[in-house]
């Protein structure tokens, strides 16, 4: 089922309004690193601070996998939720959502299953699994609140009150950096220390979210005329393919990294990789919202989205190009991340690969938003396909032929991957057949 949604009658849009909306969701995506950082820095004061940071960073890293579920909640809330109705039924989905999430964290923490993973996947050896595994006993609650943060975000992203995003974002940060600085004092003993200040953080957010979100709600009118959320499976149409986009692209990450293995010199390849493309992912983050613009404003406005996205879309590669090819980004990497000698030289070279990652990135965040609006969700099921293919056609190519590459095949593989993803999403909307717009209704 195609669910496209318009808004009753264009109207201006001024860029006022756009920059009031949008500049919450920049500030509260960037903010998200800083959480990572108080974490961090928390576990580095620990007595052996490596096998710490180490089982809690793998125990992460499946967490990155199952809480993508709950994240698309967000996109599925904001582009479908216009009535109480319409609400009721994501808040069922969502429900389910939670409620498998959930049972495949127990299966995980508490059978054999979770050594299976943690052992075959991602390599841990039979001294450090116990440790990792006590991490995610902790961390599987936070796709829980992470869920309920998503969902009621988006209630409040359609209703423009981005605001509360960067609010919650930062009282997170506070709740966070105070139960740091108690775990700094009694001692940090565990990674478990890190899930502890990650879980009470999300819960924060989540709190404020539900707070204004609920409030929000019981503004919504009971049933709008002609709005086509109707029910459950009305949802499910609309969210499937994207869950099911994200069991493709949650293989991009570790392709890269088994493939960075094989180059020259694999050390030196992942690890200048890794700081390369944490550099390009906070810079990007703040941009990383597009496509809400789109789903909130093209309706109403396209040329005032138009003429935001293009005053904002390039700045992201601007960035990453002074930062790659002028000495502003040898001193990022020495003074301020403390990265020296071939390991520098190394990232600088990763970082003009990821040149062409920065260019595409806000485009196709912008064509996702375009298939938002159409509810062609079925879409970004083929895109991300493009995506996974080319990648690793890349790395193939890169490894058979230049291996001496290192880490820079990894962010060519990710940069062209991308950009085949944005060219499958560009075509399709240009050759499917867009369904009929139903009016959603207006804001209450």
């Amino acid at each position: 089922m195609n669910l496209s949604l318009s808004e009753p009658q264009k109207q201006a849009v001024s860029m006022k309004k756009l920059w009031s909306f949008f500049l919450p969701l920049g500030i509260s995506a960037s903010l998200v690193t800083i959480s990572h950082v108080i974490i961090n820095s928390t576990l580095s004061r620990a007595a052996n601070p490596e096998s710490i940071i180490a089982s809690y960073a793998i125990a992460m890293s499946l967490l990155a996998i199952t809480e993508r579920p709950a994240v698309l909640l967000r996109q599925t809330c904001s582009t479908l939720v216009r009535d109480k109705r319409s609400f009721k039924s994501t808040l069922t989905v969502a429900q389910l959502v939670f409620a498998s999430i959930m049972l495949l964290g127990f299966i995980i923490s508490y059978t054999p299953v979770g050594t299976l993973i943690f052992k075959g996947v991602f390599g841990v050896s039979e001294d450090n699994v116990h440790d990792v595994i006590r991490v995610y006993k902790v961390l599987m609650f936070v796709s829980l609140f992470s869920g309920i943060r998503c969902l009621y975000h988006g209630v409040i992203i359609y209703n423009l009150r981005t605001k509360w995003l960067t609010i919650g974002m930062a009282i997170r940060l506070a709740g966070m950096y105070a139960l740091s600085l108690y775990f700094i004092h009694t001692g940090v003993t565990s990674g478990v220390v890190g899930a502890i200040i990650f879980l009470f953080g999300m819960i924060i957010e989540a709190a404020v979210s539900y707070s204004e979100g609920r409030l929000l709600v019981r503004k919504m009118p009971e049933k709008l005329d002609n709005h086509p959320v109707e029910n459950k499976h009305h949802v499910f149409s609309f969210y499937r393919p994207l869950l099911l986009s994200s069991f493709i692209s949650v293989w991009i990450g570790p392709a890269i990294n088994a493939m960075l293995g094989k180059t020259w010199d694999a050390q030196l390849a992942i690890s200048s990789f890794a700081i390369a493309a944490s550099l390009v992912m906070l810079l990007s983050s703040f941009f990383s919202y597009f496509h809400q613009i789109v789903i909130n404003f093209y309706r109403v406005d396209p040329l005032a989205v138009r003429k935001f996205i293009l005053m904002l879309g390039f700045i992201p590669a601007i960035l990453m190009g002074l930062i790659a090819y002028t000495p502003a980004g040898v001193f990022l990497l020495e003074h301020v991340i403390g990265v020296h000698g071939r390991l520098q030289a190394e990232s600088i070279r990763v970082l003009q690969a990821f040149v062409l990652f920065a260019l595409v990135m806000p485009w196709l965040d912008v064509m996702n938003g375009l298939v938002f609006v159409r509810g062609q969700t079925k879409l970004i099921f083929g895109s991300q396909i493009a995506n996974l293919s080319f990648t690793f056609i890349t790395l193939l190519i890169g490894i058979g032929l230049a291996p001496e590459w290192n880490g820079t095949i990894g962010a060519w593989a990710q940069s062209i991957g991308m950009t085949a993803e944005l060219l499958f999403v560009a075509l399709a909307l240009k050759f499917v057949k867009q369904p009929d717009p139903v009016p959603m209704g207006k804001r209450g």
